[in-house]
């Protein structure tokens, strides 16, 4: 199975905050926010949605075709991806700006405030997915320029590719018609639990409405793992890694569509699918920087044993890459 990989390429600036953001606010005062905090450290990463999932995927010995606009900036981030599996052909060079900026800080208890400069980003829509994605079985509509996302989606349906749609941090920038057009049709649709009631809201749709829309619905549930839902099938709940340790939380959730996408491309199941997307999340969480985790074949099939169970893991370890 050929995956098309669409969304944001960044560099990621990931800082911590030895505190907790709750603590800084003032309850009367939050129409007039004016903070800033002193951070411990600070990372500079690759990163960007696309860019990590396609590299997730490739670390599952998959060859993903990633899609995005960068800028003359990114030479060395492109060797990286191409040494790591991914397939960059799909990727376009602007003249005019820099690759993209995501810019986080974290606090104690993980939560987090950022701010993301779209840079190259913003010319994805002069992307024509037609020349690019012949031969791909599915696309994944990552958060990228909103107008992009629109336009890859209605070029999917014009080419009959299935796709994915992940609208993730963008979902706040798209109005009710707009998430409509994003996920109606969608062979998978992902989100995390805000992400998830926000959809139900922007589009009018009930839970039982969103699945009629689409193929496949699964729901991130943090620490709990995940909800696999289908049209006419009982919802599957699969609890997430019980001795995870978060190290930085950024990328944890691209992870997790790697690891589902990727179990997908093999022909497991679906519940298969989020075992392993929660196991690849637990590693970028326990990693700085959205790229920096590493899967050993035996180490990987162990844990997920320990998590899951020995024919669950076997399944698995039978498509990871040697």
């Amino acid at each position: 199975m050929r995956i098309a990989v669409t969304g944001s390429i960044a560099t990621d600036h990931l800082m911590t905050f030895p505190g907790r953001f709750a603590d800084q606010f003032v309850a009367d005062k939050l129409d007039k926010v004016a903070l800033s905090f002193l951070v411990d450290e600070l990372q500079i990463r690759r990163g960007g949605v696309a860019a990590n999932i396609a590299f997730g995927l490739a670390r599952l010995g998959l060859r993903p075709l990633l899609i995005g606009s960068v800028g003359p900036d990114f030479a060395e981030y492109r060797t990286w991806l191409e040494l790591h599996g991914v397939d960059t052909s799909g990727v376009r060079e602007s003249v005019l700006r820099h690759t993209a900026r995501f810019v986080a800080t974290t606090d104690v208890v993980g939560n987090q405030i950022a701010s993301f400069y779209p840079g190259a980003m913003s010319e994805d829509t002069l992307i024509d997915l037609a020349p690019l994605a012949g031969g791909c079985d599915l696309a994944v509509i990552g958060a990228s320029d909103p107008q992009a996302m629109l336009s890859f989606t209605r070029q999917c349906r014009e080419l009959g590719l299935p796709f994915a749609a992940d609208t993730s941090w963008q979902l706040a920038r798209f109005d009710g018609q707009h998430v409509r057009e994003l996920v109606d049709g969608a062979a998978y649709l992902f989100s995390n639990e805000y992400e998830a009631a926000l959809i139900e809201q922007k589009t009018g749709w009930t839970p039982a409405d969103v699945l009629s829309h689409v193929g496949t619905r699964v729901t991130t549930l943090g620490a709990d793992g995940a909800r696999v839902e289908r049209a006419g099938e009982p919802s599957a709940e699969v609890p997430g890694v019980a001795d995870a340790r978060m190290a930085e939380p950024t990328g944890a959730g691209d992870a997790f569509r790697s690891g589902f996408l990727a179990a997908v491309a093999w022909g497991l199941s679906l519940e298969r699918a989020a075992q392993l997307g929660n196991l690849i999340a637990v590693h970028a969480l326990e990693t700085i920087g959205t790229q920096e985790y590493d899967l050993k074949p035996g180490a990987l099939a162990d844990r997920f044993a320990a998590a899951y169970g020995d024919a669950a893991a076997a399944e698995v370890a039978a498509y990871l890459p040697g």
